[in-house]
């Protein structure tokens, strides 16, 4: 497949990875030559330094016989342009946007996007996905990460193993017989940044962070198993009122009924400003580096810290300032991947990071065919991807035993109608089932052939 990619930011940057890494075309613009020169030295990719939405541009990078524009410049409007310039002048089948301004994204204005305004077909809004993650990560104190897949019925959820975690230094072929009716497959381990696919005769260790999959019904046991039974929080305290920290309380009055929520917010007319776009969450204007303010918010008595300022740092800093005056569990948003490594030292809970949750979002758009949905397990370790499998699949008539699933690829589970079914060795996958796999990033073409779905581009 043919991809064009408007700004080689983090985000552009990693898609653009992923892509070439996958033998597609890729051409990527922007109008930093630094950027465009180290892209060019490091990726398998064609660099263009230029103004993404200029017609004579995106026509240099290849655009009319393009199959694909991915626009995710620091600039909405750059991005929205160069959409409508894809769509009016070169016809481009598929045009993704980010935009990140929550002004344009308002359902008043709706019909802006259609195809005879400004046709982009999907818009990916960093803010209200990273607001979605956390409120996700609120649902499930005891997860690190936890994504719905097959229309909600089954769960990709990631944790940490600590000593007291009650299954660990055991063999993985043991836990079938140890928990016989509970629905879990462990599909990925990441110990010391190093990233393992897990073989029935590996065990997890304390400081493992474990990605697995189950059934939603049994997402509770599953928890309890890892040694994690704590409620659903009730109250929490955003650090931050920018477009994530709103957008996330926002959620919280909309979705998380029974949450006491408040938001602190350094600066004064941003403090004003939220508050009165919020109807019940408590707004305080200070500096959530100073314990006086939290101690006004009552943080010693508060489940959830969420620290989503726009400085890394301060996120750190205020979720250890949190912790140690008594809040129970602490969120920190971190855009820097150099820090990734510190936070399970420094005691912080759970992180998330803004650019690998928008490039996940943009890898689902992406696969096309039978592949219905798709998620990144951290930079450079794999994805989750759930597929429809069709009669022509070599998956289907046959036991998994026989399927000669390729290396770095485990079913994690079959999804039929209504029912969750475990894969085991002798577990045949029907026609129409919905197959939810881990795929490490180097096995992720094989995917086609496992579903015979037809991807140009894998």
């Amino acid at each position: 497949m043919k991809v064009v990619i408007c700004g080689a930011g983090q985000v552009g940057t990693s898609i653009a990875r992923h892509l070439a890494g996958e033998n597609n075309d890729v051409t990527v613009i922007d109008q930093s030559p630094e950027l465009i020169q180290k892209l060019s030295d490091t990726l398998d990719v064609r660099a263009i330094a230029g103004f993404a939405s200029y017609p004579s541009v995106l026509e240099q990078a290849g655009l009319r016989d393009a199959d694909m524009l991915i626009a995710v410049t620091y600039s909405d409007e750059v991005n929205m342009v160069a959409c409508q310039v894809g769509h009016s002048i070169f016809n481009v089948p598929t045009k993704i946007a980010r935009v990140r301004n929550q002004d344009y994204l308002l359902p008043i204005w709706a019909d802006l996007f259609s195809r005879e305004h400004m046709p982009i077909d999907v818009i990916i809004s960093p803010e209200r996905e990273v607001a979605r993650a956390i409120g996700r990560r609120l649902q499930v104190p005891g997860a690190l990460d936890v994504v719905p897949m097959a229309d909600g019925k089954v769960r990709v959820v990631g944790v940490r193993c600590e000593e007291t975690t009650p299954i660990i230094h055991t063999p993985l072929r043991q836990l079938t017989s140890l928990f016989t009716d509970l629905a879990v497959v462990i599909v990925g381990i990441l110990r010391e940044g190093r990233a393992i696919v897990p073989k029935a005769e590996d065990q997890m260790l304390p400081g493992d962070e474990v990605y697995f999959v189950c059934d939603s019904h049994h997402l509770s046991r599953a928890l309890a198993s890892f040694g994690h039974e704590e409620p659903e929080a009730r109250s929490v305290i955003i650090a931050g009122g920018g477009n994530i920290g709103l957008t996330l309380a926002e959620e919280i009055e909309r979705e998380h009924h029974g949450v006491n929520a408040k938001v602190i917010e350094f600066n004064r007319a941003r403090a004003r400003s939220v508050a009165q776009s919020l109807q019940r969450t408590m707004v305080l204007n200070g500096d959530v580096l100073d314990p006086e303010i939290l101690d006004e918010a009552n943080i010693s008595q508060t489940e959830t810290f969420v620290a989503v300022s726009n400085d890394d740092e301060v996120n750190i800093l205020s979720a250890l300032l949190a912790k140690r005056s008594g809040c129970k569990r602490t969120v920190s948003l971190i855009n820097a991947s150099t820090y990734a490594p510190l936070i399970t030292q420094l005691g912080i809970d759970a992180v998330v990071n803004p650019r690998a949750i928008t490039v996940s979002t943009i890898l689902q758009h992406v696969r096309r065919g039978r592949i219905r949905s798709v998620y990144s397990l951290r930079e450079d370790f794999g994805e989750v991807i759930e597929a429809e499998a069709l009669e022509t699949s070599v998956l289907v008539g046959h036991p998994l035993k026989d399927a000669k699933l390729p290396n770095g690829v485990i079913v994690g589970a079959i999804v039929r109608g209504e029912e969750v079914i475990v894969p085991r060795a002798d577990t045949v996958v029907q026609a129409r089932d919905r197959v939810v796999v881990f795929a490490t990033y180097e096995a992720v073409k094989k995917v086609e052939k496992l579903f015979a779905v037809r991807l140009d581009f894998f």
